[in-house]
């Protein structure tokens, strides 16, 4: 199994990335899949989950920011953010559950850095 998380960079505040990440050996419709970020000396928080039958859930700090998306036929999940800040600055990293085994897996990390 395996997590390749992509689409982090620099922006300036008020502009826009997407995030990508790639699922393989997975049947990926039996994962809940979700962003975490981690910013410099904070703990890792989550910013939003899709289930495996699309539904979503946000961070306060995000919500009609970042939109959670999954695309099952291309084993990819995305976190479009928009309006980004200084404050979104941060490692944002993907997590599958597999809702049957309860396994976890990570991606490794994109770096997203807003300017101000």
């Amino acid at each position: 199994v395996q997590l390749q998380a992509s689409g982090g960079g620099l922006v300036q505040a008020g502009g826009s990335l997407r995030l990508t990440c790639q699922a393989s050996g997975v049947i990926f419709s039996r994962y809940t899949m979700s962003w975490y970020r981690q910013a410099p000396g904070k703990q890792r928080e989550l910013v939003a989950t899709i289930s495996s039958g699309g539904s979503t859930n946000y961070a306060d700090s995000v919500k009609g920011r970042f939109t959670i998306s999954r695309d099952t036929l291309k084993n990819t999940v995305y976190l479009q953010m928009n309006s980004l800040n200084p404050e979104d600055t941060a490692v944002y990293y993907c997590k599958g559950v597999n809702t049957w085994s309860k396994s976890v897996y990570w991606g490794q990390g994109t770096l997203v850095t807003v300017s101000s």
